[in-house]
């Protein structure tokens, strides 16, 4: 029997070799928003090992969007020609297809760098923007309300990314819209606080995400693939939950999304979450049932029989992994092996490396 996992798909009209998905982690290591080594050395191990689609960490559209001082952006012609390049190495070593997480960190920015303790800076800090002048805990730093100016601002610069990203060479562009970052904020009743067009009932917190999505996909050719990554659920009692989640992806279905990438949490330190293997594909299916667009599940997925399941079963249409891959760069080789499939490999590494 033919593996699932490492059959072809399509998204909107981009050909993918395999349905494993390189989910973006941030890495934390940038400087000024520039690429560097690490990157090209981080995400070329996963590109030789033929991953159907490698998404690059979240990337800032602004300075202002960023996590941390370590976060990469594309906001500059530095930042573009210093990514430019880790894609073309990518690209030059597998058949690996190449995605960006372009966002915008809103009232989650300024922040340290998980080693440093991850809390807001109290040095070299940054004004923070969100929806509304929440903070996203106590003793973070207290965000400015976007008005019209800064709604324009932020969407004109996620624009700006977009084209550069056509110009790198990128082969598909992923939305964040999860982890309690500026979309997913805006998405939120816990974040989303506002009484205008963008706040107060279920469509109106839809448009600004949703104007985000179209200002994107309007420069972009028409054939790349725009994608949507969300939080189905923020685990808090009143908060953003699956029922909104599938009423989003509806939205987003009818505009052309070529694909959502399910997730959850991070909006709330009050998210209580059963965490455990899979723990998400549950919401993947709620989302897919709804859907007509491939719908990509993540969440503690290590295993490659697991991940085939999650496909046969029809619980998703891909599977993403982070923290896996860290564990091991060579996991899609792993898989295939598993599953009786197989991956490309490099001549270099062709003494090593069987599928038999």
């Amino acid at each position: 029997m033919s593996s699932r996992l490492f059959s072809p798909i399509e998204l909107s009209g981009l050909a993918l070799t395999n349905r494993v998905v390189v989910a973006p982690m941030c890495q934390y290591s940038a400087n000024e928003g520039t690429m560097n080594d690490w990157h090209l050395a981080h995400l070329g191990q996963f590109a030789m090992t033929g991953a159907g689609l490698i998404i690059i960490e979240a990337t800032g559209v602004e300075a202002l969007g960023r996590i941390t001082h370590g976060c990469c952006g594309l906001y500059s012609d530095e930042n573009e020609s210093a990514m430019k390049r880790v894609i073309d190495f990518c690209k030059s070593v597998g058949d690996s297809k190449i995605g960006i997480q372009l966002g915008h960190a809103g009232r989650k920015a300024s922040t340290e760098r998980p080693w440093e303790g991850g809390n807001a800076l109290s040095k070299n800090a940054w004004q923070t923007y969100g929806p509304s002048s929440i903070p996203f805990t106590e003793g973070w730093h207290t965000p400015e309300a976007l008005d019209s100016a800064g709604l324009d601002r932020v969407k004109q610069n996620f624009i700006q990314a977009a084209k550069r990203a056509v110009r790198m060479g990128i082969d598909a562009i992923e939305l964040h819209g999860a982890h309690g970052y500026l979309l997913h904020q805006f998405l939120s009743p816990i974040s989303n606080k506002r009484t205008d067009q963008y706040g107060g009932a279920l469509e109106n917190r839809l448009r600004y995400p949703l104007e985000i999505f179209d200002a994107v996909k309007a420069v972009v050719p028409s054939d790349m693939p725009i994608l949507v990554r969300v939080s189905a659920t923020d685990w808090v009692d009143g908060g953003w939950d699956i029922d909104q989640t599938i009423e989003f992806a509806k939205a987003l279905d009818a505009a052309g999304c070529a694909s959502i990438h399910v997730s959850s949490g991070g909006n709330s330190l009050a998210q209580k979450i059963d965490i455990g293997y899979g723990y998400q594909t549950d919401l993947a299916k709620r989302v897919r049932d709804q859907v007509t667009m491939p719908v990509i599940a993540v969440g503690m997925i290590t295993d490659p029989f697991q991940a085939e399941t999650i496909l046969r079963t029809g619980q998703a249409d891909m599977v993403a992994l982070a923290r896996e891959f860290l564990r091991d760069p060579h996991w899609t080789w792993r898989a295939a092996k598993a599953l009786r499939s197989s991956s490309s490999v490099p001549n270099q590494y062709g003494r090593a490396v069987t599928f038999s």
